[in-house]
């Protein structure tokens, strides 16, 4: 205990950075999907892809079948996908860190299956998986 009362601003320090690792996890909430589990769903027909980078991106490479909706249009947007709330809603953004507030925003229009691409396109990429311009 003397030694906390001590070094008081240290163990401040050292709190606050062990606070700052731990928050992007506990953050992110819902479901996410690696890129072989998203495979699997494109591969039986059972999945829509939203890919919610902006236009510029999703011309330089993009899963196949996806539909570019940028994430700041994605509210106004959601009746353009109304027809595929049947199968699983699969949002892609670069690093899979944005697509969470998309998966948000799908849940709220009404999507019961929604998922991320666990580390965006860029783990996409490093796997190795194709994608189309």
């Amino acid at each position: 205990m003397k030694f906390i009362l001590d070094h008081i601003f240290l163990v401040g320090i050292a709190v606050l950075s062990g606070g700052a690792l731990l928050w992007p996890a506990l953050t992110q909430r819902g479901k996410k999907a690696t890129p072989l589990e998203v495979t699997q769903l494109i591969n039986r027909g059972k999945a829509t892809i939203v890919d919610v980078r902006d236009a510029d991106a999703f011309a330089a490479g993009h899963l196949r079948d996806a539909r570019n909706i940028p994430l700041k249009d994605l509210k106004g947007r959601t009746g353009e996908l109304d027809k595929l709330k049947s199968k699983t809603a699969v949002v892609v953004c670069q690093k899979g860190t944005r697509a969470y507030g998309a998966a948000k925003v799908l849940e709220q229009a009404g999507f019961t299956d929604v998922v991320v691409l666990d580390g965006g396109i860029d783990a996409w990429q490093t796997q190795g998986l194709p994608t189309t311009k």
